[in-house]
């Protein structure tokens, strides 16, 4: 698979990632998560799943890995595969993510699944979690959501701690959601620690539902930043799970799959280092894998199906965890 460098982080990684969201928790917010783990929520089934989607990624050259504090198990199980399969930290990209707190019990049907706290304490907390379980194949740390109401880019503690972790090796990043993510990605860029600029790298939705935050991203990566596109396929929205927008995309793109289109989108822009896919199945990816031989020809003349931010955000929201 075609390799892009990271910004300026100094990293290399393939242009199409995977991201665990879906693979280490029982429940998740994408259409069908119940039918992708019907046959075995538990523990140890889950991590059974997570690591053949994951060795189907390593053989199809996928060096990006993305996890999270909140994805339940989701640093356990990828640290469990990196041991067994042997895999040295120089092979991979791993990127994590501190902010939240999964807080399920691993219970489908839970009231609450994760909880948001940008404080300096949690950021101590976290990353000592991080680092044990993924040692030193964790690159990438990243703000698990930043937002203008959760206060952290005004946190002085948290930014001087995050200037630390820099300063140790770690590439520093942060993630957005929400309307507003354009701004949120402008004010990082301001940001500095120790005279130099703090964030190595953004992650941020942008699909072909919601590309609000395209301009900002373009911003990201003339500064130097790596760009890594997460939800590209809207929590399976542009998938055949919904067979309006499969209808819409397929219609006009003969052959390829409605997934493959969203996703070939997304790495077609020019300030995408690495788009994750976030299949929940060894089948979902191979056909996520599909993307990367779509020409760009096939893709720029697609109808515009974009919806204003704020019906995007809330239509997200809406989705149930199954």
């Amino acid at each position: 698979m075609e390799k892009n460098r990271l910004g300026d982080t100094g990293l290399t990684v393939s242009r199409l990632g995977l991201g665990l969201a879906a693979l280490g928790r029982p429940g998740y917010i994408n259409l069908g998560h119940d039918r992708d783990l019907e046959r075995d929520r538990t523990v140890a089934g889950l991590e059974r799943q997570a690591c053949t989607v994951l060795d189907t990624a390593r053989a199809a050259g996928v060096t990006y890995l993305d996890a999270a504090r909140s994805y339940g198990r989701a640093e356990q199980f990828l640290a469990g595969w990196l041991a067994t399969r042997s895999v040295p930290p120089e092979a991979v990209v791993v990127g994590s993510k501190w902010g939240y707190s999964y807080t399920a019990d691993w219970a489908v049907a839970a009231e609450v699944h994760e909880v948001k706290e940008h404080s300096r304490a949690n950021l101590d907390r976290q990353i000592d979690e991080s680092r044990a379980l993924l040692g030193g194949h964790l690159r990438v740390y990243q703000i698990h959501s930043a937002t203008d109401e959760s206060g952290v880019l005004d946190n002085q503690a948290v930014l001087s701690r995050l200037g630390e972790l820099r300063d140790e090796g770690l590439v520093i990043g942060l993630t957005t959601s929400g309307p507003r993510q354009a701004a949120t990605i402008r004010r990082a860029l301001e940001i500095e620690q120790g005279g130099c600029r703090l964030f190595g790298t953004v992650q941020a939705t942008w699909n072909l539902l919601e590309t609000s935050a395209g301009t900002a991203l373009a911003a990201a990566h003339e500064a130097g930043l790596g760009v890594i596109v997460k939800e590209a396929v809207a929590n399976g929205r542009l998938t055949r799970r919904d067979p309006k927008l499969t209808a819409e995309l397929e219609g006009q793109v003969s052959g390829a799959a409605a997934d493959a289109i969203a996703l070939a989108a997304a790495l077609q822009r020019p300030w995408a280092d690495v788009v994750l896919s976030g299949a929940a199945t060894a089948d979902q990816f191979a056909e996520n894998l599909t993307a990367l031989d779509l020409p760009i020809g096939m893709i720029v003349g697609l109808r515009d199906i974009t919806e204003e931010p704020e019906d995007y955000w809330r239509t997200r929201s809406q989705l149930p965890w199954i």
